[in-house]
C-alpha cells in the first residue's frame, strides 16, 4: 500500500493516541508519508505559561508562487468508556464499509484524503507548478494555544506566505457536498458576579439575595434580540450557560452569584461593540432593580474570557470557485457556502491568506464508535485532487 490510499494513510494515523496534548506518534506518521513525497518537513514545539507543550508540523513542497495551504489537526479528543466503542478507538478497524476509530472523521481522515490527493497528483504530474504546504497542529482540540496560531506566527518569521488555505475540518452535515464554510461567526465569552449579603433563610431582613440580581442581569443578556442576521450570517445567539451560588446549603443566603455566558455574532458586531452592547445592557438592568424592595441597587461585576474569536468571511472567487467546482464534478452535489458551526482554527489562518473549509461527513465526531464510510475516504480524495488542479489553474493565469 502507498499513501495514494487515503484508507491506508487514515489507518495509520488513528493507530497512533494522540489525545490532547499528546502527539502519540501522528506526526511522526504523518511526517513518514510526506518526505518520499518530496516534502521539507519541520517539527516545531510551542510553549506557553500554565499550558502543555505542544508539538506541531509545518510541511512544505515547492519554493515559488502561487502557494497552497492546507490546515488540520492531528489531536483528538478523549475516548470516553473505550467499553462502549464496538471496536477499539485507535485500531482503526474496517466493518460493513466503515473505518473505526477517534479521529476518523475529526480530523484525520481529512488530512489522510489530503495526502493522498497529492501523491496522486504528484504521480500523475509531477509536483505541483508552485508551492503546497501542510500545516498541521496538537492543539486543536485542547485551549489552542500552542498551536495554530503559534506555528502560523513561525512560519511566517521564516518569510512563509500562502495565497490561499484549505481547512480539512468535518464541514458536510449529511453528505459529501453539503456544505463549504466561507466563514465563522465570532464568539465571545464573560462572567458577571452579583454581590448581595450572605445570612440566614429564616431572617431575610438581614440579608441580600443575590439571585434575584444574577437572574434579572441574565435576562437582560438574553433579551431583546442582537440582531437579525445579515445576508451572509445567521442572527447573533447569546446563551447564559451557567448560574451557580456554590451554596450547598439550604438555609443560607448565598453571598455571591454568579453568571456565565457565550455569543456566537456576525458580522453586525465586532468583539470590541459587543463589549459596549453587553455592559450597557447590564448596567441598565442593574440600576432598575434591587436585590429587595428598599434595598441597594444590584452590585455586579463583568470579566472577559480572554481571546475572543472574531468574525469573518472569505470572499476570494478563485479558492471558492475551485473549490465549489470540485466538488460538484464528483459528487454532482452543488455545496452550500456557509457560516455556520462553531469555531476552528480558520479564524487564526483568515489573517494571513484567504481561508475556506471542506472535509468530511461530521455526524460521529467526537462520538463513541467515531467512523468514516470508505466509500467517503475516496470520494474526498477524488475532490482534493480536483481542487488541486483547479486552484493552481486558476492562480496560475
Amino acid at each position: 500500500m502507498t499513501t495514494t490510499d487515503p484508507v491506508y494513510n487514515l489507518q495509520a494515523l488513528i493507530r497512533c493516541p494522540s489525545v490532547t496534548p499528546a502527539e502519540g506518534g501522528a506526526l511522526s506518521a504523518l511526517e513518514a508519508m510526506l518526505v518520499p513525497l518530496g516534502f521539507k518537513v519541520d517539527r516545531v514545539l510551542a510553549t506557553d505559561a500554565n499550558t502543555p507543550d505542544i508539538e506541531n508540523l509545518y510541511a512544505r513542497i515547492g519554493s515559488e508562487g502561487p502557494h497552497l495551504m492546507f490546515a488540520g489537526h492531528t489531536d483528538v479528543v478523549p475516548v470516553g468508556d473505550e467499553a462502549a466503542w464496538t471496536h477499539p478507538p485507535f485500531a482503526a478497524k474496517i466493518a460493513n464499509g466503515e473505518l473505526f476509530g477517534r479521529g476518523a472523521v475529526d480530523m484525520k481522515g481529512g488530512i489522510a484524503c489530503f495526502v493522498a490527493a497529492l501523491a496522486r497528483h504528484i504521480d500523475r504530474h509531477g509536483p505541483p507548478k508552485g508551492s503546497v504546504s501542510l500545516l498541521i497542529t496538537g492543539d486543536e482540540e485542547g485551549p489552542a494555544v500552542n498551536g495554530t496560531i503559534k506555528l502560523l506566527k513561525w512560519a511566517a518569521a521564516k518569510d512563509e506566505s500562502w495565497d490561499a488555505c484549505l481547512v480539512g475540518e468535518p464541514t458536510n452535515p449529511d453528505a459529501l457536498g453539503d456544505m463549504i464554510k466561507i466563514g465563522r461567526r465570532g464568539s465571545l465569552s464573560g462572567k458577571i458576579t452579583v454581590h448581595g449579603v450572605q445570612g440566614h433563610a429564616a431572617y431575610p431582613h438581614l440579608a441580600d439575595n443575590p439571585v434575584r440580581g444574577i437572574l434579572q442581569l441574565a435576562e437582560a443578556l438574553m433579551h431583546p434580540p442582537f440582531d437579525h442576521g445579515t445576508d451572509d450570517f445567521q442572527p447573533s445567539n447569546m446563551e447564559v450557560t451557567t448560574i451557580d451560588v456554590g451554596n450547598p446549603a439550604v438555609n443560607i443566603i448565598p453571598a455571591r452569584a454568579t453568571a456565565s455566558f457565550n455569543i456566537r455574532f456576525n458580522d453586525t458586531w465586532t468583539a470590541d461593540s459587543l463589549k459596549t452592547e453587553i455592559a450597557g445592557r447590564l448596567e441598565r438592568s442593574a440600576a432598575k432593580g434591587t436585590l429587595r424592595p428598599g434595598r441597594n441597587p444590584v452590585r455586579f461585576e463583568l470579566a472577559w474570557a480572554e481571546r475572543p474569536s472574531h468574525v469573518f468571511l472569505t470572499r476570494n472567487d478563485a479558492l471558492i470557485q475551485s473549490l465549489s467546482g470540485a466538488v460538484e464534478a464528483v459528487t454532482g452535489r452543488t455545496p452550500k457556502l456557509s457560516t455556520t458551526g462553531g469555531t476552528s482554527d480558520a479564524r487564526f489562518i483568515k489573517d494571513y491568506c484567504p481561508v475556506v473549509e471542506f472535509g468530511l461527513v461530521g455526524q460521529t465526531m467526537h462520538m463513541v464508535d467515531e467512523r468514516v464510510s470508505v466509500a467517503d475516504l475516496e470520494t474526498l480524495t477524488r475532490i482534493y485532487e480536483t481542487f488541486i488542479e483547479r486552484w493552481f489553474g486558476h492562480a496560475l493565469t
